[in-house]
């Protein structure tokens, strides 16, 4: 990544902020004394220097897996300043615009006033102000990133009633577990890791279905974690499908046949827990005299940035005879592109993906992240006519080694 045009593009941009963000620095404490100036100044500066040199060397540093987490850190950190200071400098942006609409207006309509100090005779003129407005806004966002670094382990059993007039009556009460997105590349805590997995077995579960990302990149991500997954279980079986990062498809391979190997070595990771992987196809569940289809198919997305490896068309042969189904796809815009339009009999579909991005806001009555101007269907319930569809916030993280607002989730199903 280092020596591509977006890498160095970055590096100038942030160089670029830096400079703009120092004017609306000195507007700020343009009335403290000389001495404290100079402090802020530096601090400012070396704050803003020692973020760039660590992201210009940072790919060039090879940490061991157990540091893993300090490297993600860093990079988080760094990111967030940017990010925090983007933010900052919408508001310098909006003040400076006024200022230039100001003065045109001035120079064209009242010259004789052109010399005059904008603001003068105010007792905080409105430069001062949005550029502390800014400076709120991008230090309030950065330190709700740093808090949300203690949130990744803080796992949340969301429970949810799904009701269905057409489902077998042995199924009713049916208590369904889903965990999806677990990322065990990101993990570095095994002991809370295994937390959120005592608050899957006490609920005791009938089914459990997991929707895909188990690994970030590799098969032997799952080494130090395979006792801790390994432990879940349920008496109608352990279900599960493949994410986008299941296929190794973000990280270099020698050769094709590598690739290949480890997705197998994947496959028989799921084998070794005890889960069953439904690769494009279906299985029938069955309770007392009633049976059910539970799909599952590899990963397809709308998005034309992620692999269409599924093949519902595939799966959904056979199942056409059960009353209900439940549909097993990892990616929540599949509902939209295929499920809705051509399988109007899939009553709830199950997926992840999302991370509801690890931040936004989530109040009674509200719910907002930035990722869903990409994922219409981003996190929680969904419903159109008979059809369901739920999207998990995902069990682990990946990128960002924390959350803000939207907390790492367990959902319990219970069907009606």
């Amino acid at each position: 990544m280092r020596n591509t045009p977006f890498w160095w593009i970055l590096i100038g941009l942030m160089i670029l902020l830096d400079f703009y963000i120092f004017q609306a620095l000195k507007v700020i404490v343009h009335s403290a004394t000389g001495k404290t100036r100079a402090m802020i100044f530096m601090g400012y500066w070396t704050l803003s220097v020692a973020a760039l040199v660590t992201l210009l060397i940072l790919p060039y540093l090879h940490f061991q897996s157990q540091a893993k987490l300090l490297r993600s850190t860093l990079f988080a950190i760094i990111i967030g300043l940017f990010i925090a200071k983007l933010v900052a400098a919408v508001f310098f942006l909006i003040d400076d615009i006024r200022r230039l609409i100001q003065w045109t207006g001035t120079k064209l309509f009242f010259p004789h006033k052109a010399g005059q100090t904008p603001g003068e005779g105010e007792k905080i003129s409105r430069s001062v102000f949005l550029s502390w407005v800014g400076m709120i806004a991008g230090g309030g966002l950065y330190g709700s990133l740093l808090y949300g670094f203690s949130n990744k382990y803080r796992y949340q059993l969301e429970r949810s009633s799904l009701s269905f007039t057409n489902l077998p009556a042995a199924f009713k009460g049916l208590k369904i577990v889903q965990v999806s997105d677990i990322h065990s590349g990101s993990f570095t805590d095994k002991k809370a890791v295994m937390k959120g997995v005592e608050m899957i077995i006490k609920e005791k579960p009938d089914l459990i279905l997991f929707t895909g990302d188990l690994v970030n990149n590799k098969a032997d991500e799952m080494e130090d974690y395979m006792d801790v997954f390994g432990k879940l279980n349920a008496p109608m079986g352990v279900y599960s499908t493949l994410g986008n990062h299941d296929y190794g498809d973000y990280v270099h391979w020698d050769t094709v046949n590598e690739k290949k190997a480890n997705l197998e070595r994947l496959k028989q990771v799921h084998a070794d827990l005890g889960w069953h992987l439904l690769m494009n196809e279906h299985v029938v569940l069955e309770k007392e005299d009633d049976k059910i289809a539970l799909i599952g198919v590899e990963n397809w997305s709308a998005k034309a940035r992620f692999p269409k490896y599924g093949d519902l068309r595939k799966a959904y042969t056979g199942a056409e005879p059960y009353p209900f189904k439940i549909l097993m796809s990892h990616d929540p815009s599949h509902w939209d592109a295929e499920v809705k339009k051509y399988y109007k009999d899939i009553d709830l579909m199950l997926a992840g993906h999302t991370h509801g991005m690890q931040f936004g806001i989530e109040i009674p009555g509200f719910k907002w992240s930035p990722v869903q101007y990409i994922y219409k269907q981003w996190a929680g319930l969904y419903e159109e006519g008979s059809q369901k569809l739920y999207v998990n916030r995902g069990y682990g993280f990946i990128g960002y080694p924390g959350r803000v607002g939207v907390l790492p989730e367990i959902t319990l199903f219970e069907l009606t």
